[in-house]
């Protein structure tokens, strides 16, 4: 366990100075020396100035970050630590719990919500965003600490990156990311909003060099090889989680721990949580000193295998791009199995930007002098070369056909290729400022200031272009008006008549409402047209929830697949020919319960509310399946094979259990629908409440 950093040993906790000296101290008592950077990135913190961190992934952040997070505890101030992926959330959150002790550090992450009134929080940026949209300069916000800054730019996420840096002139800011480019912008905003001043630290050195290289040999073939020469843990990145579990299943056939080193890792798991459909394979692999660690993991699975490669004993990790992100898993290689990804909208050649986020994970400062990263070329060339060699070493010339590219989803690249990620400049940072209906009911729900003028001077002040400015404009006029005409807010005027009207929520909503998604307002119309007295009101209800959410493609497609089963075999017991079958498969979907009562209803609500037509309600039935089957969660992975992908449904599950809590309003919950919401959060919490005991058991050691 880490040495604690302890606030009772300043001798004055208002002195800046003795804070620091007590922090300094502490370095010398953990043995750790800070770097040029560290140490001045700390000393601006400490004079109260904003810093931007541009320094390479593994030269010592998250210690930067540690300094100020010990400042704030000193002086009673409220530190904010922002990630953009819940894994990483979890995995700062006990590290700092370590640090701090449990008592002074909590999380919110949307998934999870613990000892939410600390002076540290971990959260996903989405969750600092929306304190600060409600609360703006009123909220107890002193410290913010955003990591992975580069996300300002995500096509999706990026607003939530953005919100901060427009709403809390109070706070003072830490900027961390590896890969940032020019500054300058960020530097004259953060000095604009919170009148002090902001200060670049950046260095190009990594503390672990790279060494790069090209494989045109199989992966196995590859990854042995590397574990022989000594260069693990390795870490093979897939861009699909289907991919993580076929690579891990290849390598199960290759040993890479000795028995000495499997007798450590059984000792481990003999504690561990094995309690899904997925566990008894995951404990496989983990035996035979292989990790997975991917989204579609429990969080309990993700936890034990970043547990067991910081305790050196995962020779080989199979997983997605997530570390890029920087979750704590010590790795020697970095070992890529593509050079492309789906980016949500199309297939391409890997963003510089993730690139470098990838790679700089290889290498760990105290362990190694050297990191490495390997490039696999693409699997087609592989087997061409093999063949070609195999040939040539029996003194032919190869009549083999060769082979080509995959013709569907898949981006050629080669050596060169490799050459130029490395060598090329990051992608510029761009705006992604967005209004939502969250973004106005956020704003607009404020008590004390004039809701309406403070979002117009959000939209005046976001990083947007002038163009930018006007679209968002008329989007917010059109929301605000829909939101006006469902009843959400009323418009009251003032008694003077002069000056804009005053604006209310209409409705008694729960203090932790969220409209997030979209159609959050569709549901709030519709509910009321659900009769209460029918036997299947409850099932209604949560089709209307399900049907405002994301699909979860992955368990979408496995009802599908069982649908078309069940459908062959009956028509083939009927008679029915092959081409008559083959279009009647056509037109299987997953079940839709409700949808004509839905679709009905939302082209209604569309027709007063236009701007909801690019949001689409997704009718589904997951949730209410469970319900009417009465299934347990290890039920509905095994009924339809998703051992690979329980996090997905947990995370459906929670979605569902979260709009339950946060947008249903309270006078819309009958007894059987409470009972339901009940139900789901005994489930939630019994799937994987490895967070939450984690932090119960550092909190226990801290009271001993």
């Amino acid at each position: 366990m880490k040495a604690r950093l302890d606030p009772t040993k300043v001798s004055d906790r208002s002195s800046s100075e003795a804070v620091l000296d007590a922090f300094l101290e502490w370095l010398i008592e953990a043995g750790i020396e800070p770097y040029d950077h560290q140490e001045e990135a700390i000393l601006e913190l400490y004079q109260g100035r904003n810093v931007i961190l541009n320094t390479p992934t593994g030269s010592g952040k998250s210690l930067v970050a540690l300094a100020l997070h010990f400042r704030a505890i000193c002086q009673g101030r409220r530190s904010y630590y922002t990630v953009p992926i819940k894994a990483l959330a979890n995995e700062k959150f006990l590290s700092l719990c370590e640090t701090f002790g449990a008592d002074q550090v909590g999380m919110i992450t949307g998934d999870a919500t613990v000892n939410p009134g600390a002076p540290v929080i971990c959260c996903t940026a989405e969750i600092l965003a929306n304190q600060a949209l409600r609360e703006g300069r009123q909220a107890r916000v002193d410290e913010v600490i955003m990591d992975e800054f580069h996300y300002y730019s995500d096509h999706e996420r990026g607003m939530a990156w953005q919100v901060p840096l427009l709403t809390l002139p109070q706070a003072r800011f830490l900027l961390m990311s590896a890969t940032l480019g020019d500054t300058a912008f960020f530097e004259k905003e953060l000095t604009a909003l919170t009148g002090a001043e902001t200060v670049l630290v950046k260095s190009e050195d990594r503390p672990v060099p790279l060494e790069f290289s090209y494989s045109t040999i199989s992966l196995e073939d590859q990854v042995e090889e590397l574990v022989e020469a000594g260069k693990a843990p390795v870490y093979l990145v897939h861009f699909t989680q289907l991919a993580c579990a076929r690579t891990a299943q290849n390598l199960m056939s290759r040993n890479f721990c000795s028995k000495v080193e499997k007798e450590a890792i059984a000792e481990v798991l003999k504690d561990a949580d094995f309690k899904s459909p997925y566990g008894k394979e995951m404990k496989k692999v983990l035996r035979h000193g292989l990790g997975i660690h991917h989204a579609g993991l429990l969080p309990k699975y993700r936890v034990l295998v970043e547990k067991l490669a910081q305790m050196g004993l995962l020779k080989v990790i199979c997983g997605t791009d997530t570390l890029g992100v920087g979750v704590n898993v010590p790795i020697r290689t970095v070992l890529l199995t593509q050079l492309f990804k789906y980016g949500g909208q199309s297939t391409g050649i890997l963003a510089v930007r993730d690139f470098r986020q990838i790679c700089g994970r290889a290498g760990r400062r105290g362990f190694d002098d050297i990191g490495y990263v390997v490039a696999q070329a693409p699997e087609y060339v592989i087997e061409n070369l093999k063949a070609e060699a195999k040939a040539a070493a029996k003194g032919k010339k190869s009549r083999a056909v060769k082979k080509r590219p995959p013709e569907k989803g898949f981006v050629n690249w080669d050596e060169k290729t490799y050459e130029r990620l490395q060598s090329a400049a990051p992608e510029k940072l761009v705006s992604r400022f967005q209004v939502r209906h969250g973004t106005l009911l956020n704003v607009l729900s404020r008590e004390d200031e004039d809701g309406c003028s403070e979002l117009r001077r959000l939209i005046s002040v976001c990083h947007e272009s002038e163009s930018g400015k006007r679209a968002l404009r008329k989007r917010a006029f059109e929301l605000f008006r829909g939101l006006v005409r469902g009843g959400i807010l009323t418009l009251i005027p003032r008694p003077d008549r002069r000056g804009p009207a005053k604006v209310r929520l209409h409705v008694e909503l729960q203090d932790d409402f969220t409209m997030n998604q979209a159609l959050g307002l569709y549901l709030i119309d519709t509910l009321p047209k659900l009769d209460p007295d029918e036997p299947d009101h409850v099932v209604k209800v949560i089709s209307l929830v399900e049907a405002i959410l994301e699909d979860p493609t992955v368990v979408l497609r496995k009802q599908v697949d069982k649908e078309k089963a069940a459908l062959i075999a009956r028509l083939k017991e009927e008679g029915v020919d092959y081409d008559d079958r083959m279009e009647a498969l056509e037109e299987v979907e997953h079940p839709k319960p409700g949808k004509e009562f839905i679709y009905a209803t939302y082209n209604e609500f569309v027709v007063r509310h236009p701007w909801a037509r690019e949001a689409g309600v997704r009718p589904k039935s997951i949730a209410r399946e469970m319900i009417e089957d009465g299934s347990s969660f290890e039920d509905y992975i095994k009924n339809y094979g998703l051992e690979r992908s329980e996090a997905v449904l947990l995370r459906h599950l929670s979605e569902v259990y979260k709009v339950l809590v946060q947008t249903v309003p309270e006078a819309m919950k009958s007894e059987d629908l409470l009972e339901v919401e009940q139900h789901l959060g005994g489930m939630l919490r019994g799937v994987d409440s490895s967070l939450i005991d984690e932090w119960e058991k550092l909190r226990d050691e801290r009271a001993e």
